[in-house]
Parts: structure tokens; C-alpha cells; sequence
């Protein structure tokens, strides 16, 4: 699998990520369980989102980022 292929799988998974912090699968005035102390839904939703910055910061290390300035051209700098 090529860099940027991996790359864009990898902000998918993100946005199915953001997608699954919300709790859309609880009933309305269902009680939740807890988890480490904590709701279920905020459990999950902290889980989702340490994961999506992980994934974000492989995503990242993954982008070719030019080293030349771009406006190095034009004499803009």
C-alpha cells in the first residue's frame, strides 16, 4: 500500500471515529453503565478521540511536506 493510499485509509478511519464518539446507539433515558468510573458514552468517546489523534499524528508522519519556500521563486520572501 502506497504512503498516501495508507494516508487516506487513515482519515477514514478518523471520520468513523468521530462518527462513533457520538452516542447515538444509547436509547433516550437509558442509564448509563460505567466504565473506569466514568459514563459509557464519555468512555467511548474518550477512546475515540485518543485514537484519532493517534491516527492523526501517523497521518502527518506519512504527508511529503516540500522543503523549498514556495514564494523563494517570485522573490516574495
Amino acid at each position: 500500500m502506497s504512503r498516501s493510499r495508507l494516508r487516506i485509509s487513515l482519515l477514514l478511519v478518523i471520520a468513523v471515529l468521530y462518527i462513533a464518539s457520538i452516542p447515538w446507539y444509547r436509547e433516550t433515558g437509558q442509564m448509563p453503565s460505567l466504565v473506569f468510573g466514568l459514563p459509557d458514552w464519555v468512555a467511548v468517546a474518550l477512546f475515540c478521540y485518543a485514537a484519532v489523534a493517534v491516527l492523526n499524528m501517523i497521518a502527518w508522519l506519512l504527508t511529503d511536506i516540500p522543503d523549498e519556500d514556495p514564494g523563494a521563486d517570485r522573490g516574495d520572501s
